[in-house]
């Protein structure tokens, strides 16, 4: 293992503890995820306290298991890489605290890594990436156009106003009676059903890349409500198939349009709702026939793991930039300012 550049990386922002080891940016030796998800579920959402403590029971076991799939000890380690932010505050304590013990024992380096970078760089370990290029985040979280000059350089060119939009999938999967995540339940429904309903589309002002969902939240809800009222039968997977539709249209419209408008080589997409089989499949028909270039990761790199942020902090690793001892847990990191 000489002369590789290994990171140990480990994520604890939400409801997944996860830690991986990463070779040279590019290659997963290992990536290992612990999902809560059946803890939250009766509560129809994330616990941020359950969250912890869950995070608490599983971290050593998990870097151990990372490390002995990837058959390396501390002493092959380059430096150890952690979730900084943005995530809930007491879960990404656990990570961070636990990745300042290691690099303090171990002495070895430090990096801090912002969420968001690694959904993007995640797309590094399938593919190489060329600049600039743009990527289109979509998460519980975040719902962001990401333009990228350089490696280690983003700037957001449109966010949302309100709701993201994997939020708003959560909560009109709630209100049709789907478990959480909604998410997956309703991408299932839009399938068997045709958009036939009605439904708003945020475009905002002529020139903005911004995303506004929670018109369609309450459209959504609206109709729901008007359709029981009137004792009239409601068609869930029409419903679901029309949401669906209305955020695929918003998403793909704007991000074909920040592609022509800076010119990138590279379209990527990232986040947990880059699971989402009717986004993938709407995206890989607007740009099959174009010159731009597009990135789609696996689906075991689209949710929240640790190989994304080994993948994030290889960059930070080349260019020298170390935290000190005094990192912290950053619920409000700012992306741009990585």
């Amino acid at each position: 293992m000489e002369n590789k550049e290994l990171i140990l990386a480990i994520e604890t922002s939400c409801d997944e503890t996860s830690a991986a080891v990463i070779k040279d940016g590019k290659e997963i030796l290992s990536n290992i995820v612990s999902s809560q998800i059946e803890s939250h579920k009766r509560f129809g959402g994330v616990v941020p306290e359950i969250a912890s403590r869950h995070h608490v029971e599983q971290i050593t076991l998990i870097i151990e298991e990372a490390m002995s799939e990837a058959e390396v000890t501390f002493k092959d380690l380059s430096a150890i890489a952690v979730t900084e932010g943005p995530g809930l505050v007491g879960a990404l304590l656990i990570g961070v605290n636990a990745a300042k013990a290691m690099a303090f024992a171990h002495n070895l380096p430090l990096i801090g890594v912002h969420h968001i970078a690694g959904h993007i760089y995640a797309n590094q370990l399938i593919h190489k990436l060329e600049f600039p290029l743009l990527t289109l985040v979509v998460s519980g979280g975040h719902t962001e156009l990401v333009y990228m000059e350089s490696d280690g350089s983003f700037e957001i060119i449109g966010e949302t106003r309100d709701d993201a939009v994997g939020e708003a999938y959560d909560k009109v999967a709630r209100t049709i009676g789907l478990p959480y995540p909604g998410g997956p339940h309703i991408d299932k429904l839009a399938h068997e059903g045709e958009p036939s309903y009605d439904l708003p589309r945020a475009w905002l002002e002529p020139e903005s890349f911004d995303f506004s969902f929670s018109g369609l939240k309450s459209a959504v809800i609206n109709t729901l409500h008007n359709q029981k009222q009137r004792g009239e039968e409601i068609n869930t997977q029409d419903l679901a198939a029309s949401f669906q539709a209305s955020v695929i249209d918003v998403l793909i419209t704007k991000t074909k349009k920040a592609q022509e408008k800076y010119n990138v080589k590279q379209v990527l997409l990232a986040g947990g709702v880059a699971a989402n089989k009717g986004l993938r499949a709407e995206l890989k028909r607007t740009f099959d026939h174009t010159k731009v270039e597009l990135i789609i990761p696996p689906l075991n790199l689209c949710t929240d793991n640790a190989a994304m942020i080994g993948a994030a902090a290889s960059i930070k690793y080349k260019q020298g930039k170390f935290s000190a001892y005094d990192l912290n847990g950053n619920p409000g990191l700012d992306l741009e300012r990585e």
